[in-house]
């Protein structure tokens, strides 16, 4: 009996963790707040609303599990500051509002090269929400660092999708963590994590993912 939040269910790795926690038989209530409104299930509750203003007292953070999925570009965002409200300050805020809430279990996107002091504005951004939220407490956390993540956007990422197209060439001559992981594997890793992950920290990497 496992209520979990997606955030970020309208993405690539988000929208196939959807689709495998509705229909996931241990999982009885899915929490997907989204921008634009989703096809409706039974299980679903689909908060509309801006995400840069999410709520902090809404009854619907009380979940077991999330599963965090956010995310964007330096040049989709605009700006290094609005790529780090997403990066950063919603996914934290999304982190630290389940928890006061008594989510027990956080899965988190990460990436491959995650470091607070890396000199590359995406991997330290990424490092530093991974120890910010590790500063929660939260009973079970994954995080998940998969590589370059492989399958079909809804819009185009030129750079992602011509090294989509290098990996399917060079992929079989590369060691296991560079070759590319398929969403949908990604995504079957942090629903395993939300909904059963074991107490403590756990890491898991592009070649655990497969």
């Amino acid at each position: 009996m496992t209520r979990i939040l997606i955030a970020g269910a309208t993405g690539l790795v988000g929208g196939h963790v959807l689709q495998r926690a509705l229909a996931d038989d241990r999982v009885t209530a899915v929490v997907a707040p989204t921008r634009r409104p989703l096809s409706s299930h039974p299980k679903l509750s689909n908060p509309v609303s801006d995400l840069s203003t999410l709520p902090d007292d809404e009854a619907w953070w009380a979940v077991d599990g999330v599963v965090c999925t956010l995310g964007t570009t330096r040049a989709k965002a605009g700006s290094a500051e609005a790529f780090r409200a997403v990066d950063y300050d919603l996914q934290l805020a999304v982190a630290r509002h389940a928890r006061a809430h008594g989510a027990r279990r956080f899965a988190l996107t990460s990436s491959m090269g995650a470091d607070p002091r890396s000199p590359f504005p995406y991997l330290r951004t990424k490092g530093e929400l991974e120890a910010a939220v590790g500063d929660l407490s939260f009973p079970s956390l994954t995080i998940v660092r998969p590589g370059p993540i492989l399958g079909e956007r809804a819009e185009t990422r030129i750079a992602e999708r011509a090294l989509g197209a290098a990996l399917r060439v060079f992929g079989p001559v590369l060691p296991t963590r560079l070759r590319g992981n398929r969403a949908e594997r990604i995504a079957q890793a942090l629903l395993e994590a939300a909904v059963a992950g074991p107490d403590g920290f756990r890491l898991v990497g592009a070649a655990e993912i497969g």
